[in-house]
């Protein structure tokens, strides 16, 4: 797969951290836009078809996920998809620590992620979980956290590949929120191809007037309408 890993980590090294963190702590997710370009989100789409590039695929209908179908990388990664998860990792890992601090959690993540994954492959956590998911009418992705083992990274990523109204329609990425004794609060982000939403994997903490609470995230897909939909999920700690 021919990209510029170069370009690549030359956006993400534009990207402002300090409002990305923000975003994250007000609303439990932040928007990373125009982060791919169009042949970039072409090419990983176009990925889907060659199964020598997979660990596995899923089709989430005889798990109970919901409709449509996903396959996990092998690795090596195509090199957008580990170019993303490293340097978007260096920049998420300060953040991570600071939540586990919030939440009184003594797990610290290293500054890079190699270490990391280091640290999951000790507690046999090695098979890549990096995803490409794609939607046809009727699909959907129920609510869900993606915990693979011990290790969790508390971040994750996801990038629409496929443009919407063109390409597809329907097809929201949702975020729900639950807070004790509140009712849930729903997110429903619009993206354009290209563009990313970090959110947290589980848990996120929130000032409340006694400190910090611990509230709990679920993330998913609605019904696509029309069209097909194409999706890269970055996910930073490896699975059993």
């Amino acid at each position: 797969m021919k990209t510029s890993s170069s370009a690549l980590i030359a956006r993400i090294a534009t990207l402002d951290w300090t409002s990305i963190e923000k975003d994250l702590d007000l609303n439990g997710c932040a928007t990373l836009r125009a982060l791919l370009t169009r042949s970039e989100s072409l090419q990983l789409s176009r990925c889907y078809g060659d199964d020598g590039r997979f660990r596995s695929t899923v089709v989430m209908a005889r798990h109970g996920f919901g409709r449509g179908e996903y396959k996990y990388f092998a690795y090596p990664l195509p090199e957008p998809v580990a170019v993303l998860r490293s340097e978007l990792y260096s920049g998420l890992a300060p953040i991570a620590n600071r939540w586990c601090e919030a939440l009184g959690v003594e797990t610290r993540y290293p500054a890079d992620h190699e270490s990391y994954l280091a640290r999951c492959r000790r507690g046999g956590q090695a098979r890549p979980t990096p995803l490409l998911l794609r939607y046809e009418p009727g699909d959907y992705n129920c609510l869900h956290q993606d915990l693979y083992g011990e290790h969790v990274f508390p971040l994750q990523a996801t990038f629409l590949l496929s443009e919407p109204e063109r390409d597809f329609t329907g097809g929201e990425f949702v975020l729900t929120e639950q807070r004790p004794r509140v009712q849930s609060r729903a997110e429903v982000v619009a993206l354009a191809r290209g563009d990313g939403v970090i959110f947290p994997v589980r848990h996120r903490p929130v000032r409340g007037a006694r400190g910090w609470r611990r509230v709990s995230l679920r993330h998913g897909v609605s019904r696509l309408r029309s069209g097909e939909r194409y999706t890269l999920g970055i996910i930073f700690h490896d699975a059993r």
